[in-house]
């Protein structure tokens, strides 16, 4: 059974990742999910009372069903600038990222 030899390293082997290299991009991938994770859920929801309350129906004098209406629309742009926001923030992440990596 000993005629193949020692095991050759690198033939045959499977690298293992260091994940500790990673750690710190990882956790600010982390933060950056979490606080627009936050601002997703808190944004759009204030937005939405606010200005039904103080915009639509108190300065504009629109009616209840009229201030909801509107309210919603100001709610979905918040979402989309929100989103478009964290696309451009994990894109260039991303891409200081790689050139970082590719400069080792």
């Amino acid at each position: 059974m000993d005629r193949y030899g020692p095991p050759v390293a690198g033939v045959g082997s499977v690298p293992v990742p260091d994940f500790r290299q990673n750690e710190g991009s990882l956790t600010s991938t982390l933060r950056t999910l979490l606080f627009f994770t936050a601002l997703m859920i808190t944004l759009p929801v204030g937005l939405y009372f606010s200005s039904k309350a103080y915009i639509f129906e108190g300065t504009l004098g629109m009616s209840d069903r009229d201030s909801y209406f509107y309210a919603a629309i100001v709610a979905v742009i918040a979402v989309h600038v929100v989103l478009a926001l964290f696309v451009y923030v994990a894109w260039n992440e991303g891409s200081r990222q790689w050139r970082e990596g590719k400069q080792d």
